[in-house]
């Protein structure tokens, strides 16, 4: 049965999912769900996904959520090409990184809670725009060492793993709300040596099949 992916063409917890699928090279279908129209919350996906949230991957019969979670069933059920390296102590590193952008930097700045930010306290954008660049900011400031320390290319070493594949869409989330980069040049050269690889630019947004503006 081919795996299939229920996502959105610019969530970041997606198109971390879409680079992993597609660096294991494993063949999948998608089903889209438009966050800015609330289909994520139907009663059907609900069913499928009870925290009405995307990702969600359909395979062998169950379902499964949770960016982080379906990477790691990913490498554990596909372990070739790899998205960690060898050692504890390594793994533990990969996954540290990717925690901080899937855990730390990405939930501040996701769709519904800028929503809030917005429609709940009346925020004005400019306070939004300034509490985005905040957690982006920081959260890549400690990357951008941990990269220094560890990376050889990639966020650590020099092949990809889960790490790359957190940080790739988060620095596209970067580059909507305008975040300049010049603080992080270890990231963009990541992101750049990154953009090279087909299994990363065959899951960019712009390349989905429900992108705003796609052929049909």
């Amino acid at each position: 049965m081919t795996p299939v992916l229920h996502g959105y063409w610019r969530s970041s917890a997606a198109y971390r999912v879409r680079i992993a699928l597609n660096l294991k090279g494993i063949d999948h279908r998608q089903v889209s769900h438009d966050l800015r129209t609330g289909a994520q919350t139907a009663p059907d996906y609900r069913r499928l996904a009870p925290q009405g949230l995307v990702p969600a991957l359909e395979i062998e019969g169950e379902t499964l959520t949770q960016s982080l979670a379906i990477l790691e069933w990913l490498e554990e059920a596909h372990p070739e090409p790899p998205l960690l390296p060898e050692g504890a102590i390594a793994r533990a590193q990969v996954r540290s990184m990717a925690a901080a952008v899937a855990c730390d930097i990405h939930p501040l700045n996701n769709l519904r809670v800028l929503k809030a930010l917005k429609h709940d306290l009346g925020a004005p954008q400019s306070s939004i725009d300034s509490w985005v660049g905040r957690w982006i900011g920081e959260g890549f400031a400690a990357l951008e060492e941990t990269v220094a320390r560890h990376g050889d290319g990639f966020c650590f070493g020099d092949r990809p793993t889960i790490a790359d594949c957190c940080l790739i869409p988060q620095i596209y989330n970067a580059r909507r709300f305008d975040i300049d980069l010049g603080a992080f040049p270890r990231l963009v050269a990541v992101d750049a040596r990154c953009a090279t690889i087909d299994a990363f630019a065959r899951a960019a947004p712009d390349r989905q099949p429900d992108a705003d503006g796609a052929a049909s």
